[in-house]
């Protein structure tokens, strides 16, 4: 069972980063009603791969792996729950925007300006360099750095 469940906490991870770059491919200035339809899609993908990454990496944590013992006392991974929580605050203004951008274009509202496009991309760029940080972080804690 455990070999499947790091499986599925793998292909979770790889979902998340896939779905975030997908919305940073979409966000862009000049948005049409099918992108931002598009993005709100993805988003929802995103969100369900960040929750399957959380859960499985949590059942892994409680009864997989090295378990608890091993794990807690290690600032790594520490740091990367942060890097995690971080990522999914950072994720909630997007969320909203596509949300209110695509209720606002349903309703025959004007496309998002411009200015506010490009806010949310440089979120999104964010999230994408925080997320890039997590490998390092789980590579570090796996192998017992900074224990």
């Amino acid at each position: 069972m455990e070999p499947a469940l790091a499986y599925l906490h793998y292909l979770t991870i790889l979902l998340l980063a896939a779905s975030l770059t997908v919305e940073l491919v979409l966000c862009r200035p000049g948005l049409s009603a099918a992108q931002v339809g598009a993005l709100a899609r993805v988003d929802v993908l995103f969100f369900t791969a960040a929750l399957g990454a959380l859960a499985t990496g949590l059942v892994r944590l409680f009864w997989y792996a090295k378990g608890l013992d091993f794990y807690l006392p290690n600032p790594a991974f520490h740091a990367k729950m942060g890097l995690y929580v971080v990522i999914a605050v950072l994720s909630i203004r997007p969320t909203l925007r596509f949300i209110r951008w695509k209720r606002a274009l349903a309703q025959g509202g004007p496309p998002p300006v411009d200015a506010e496009v490009r806010a949310m991309r440089r979120i999104i760029h964010i999230e994408l360099a925080l997320l890039t940080l997590m490998p390092l972080l789980a590579v570090l804690m796996a192998r017992g750095i900074g224990r």
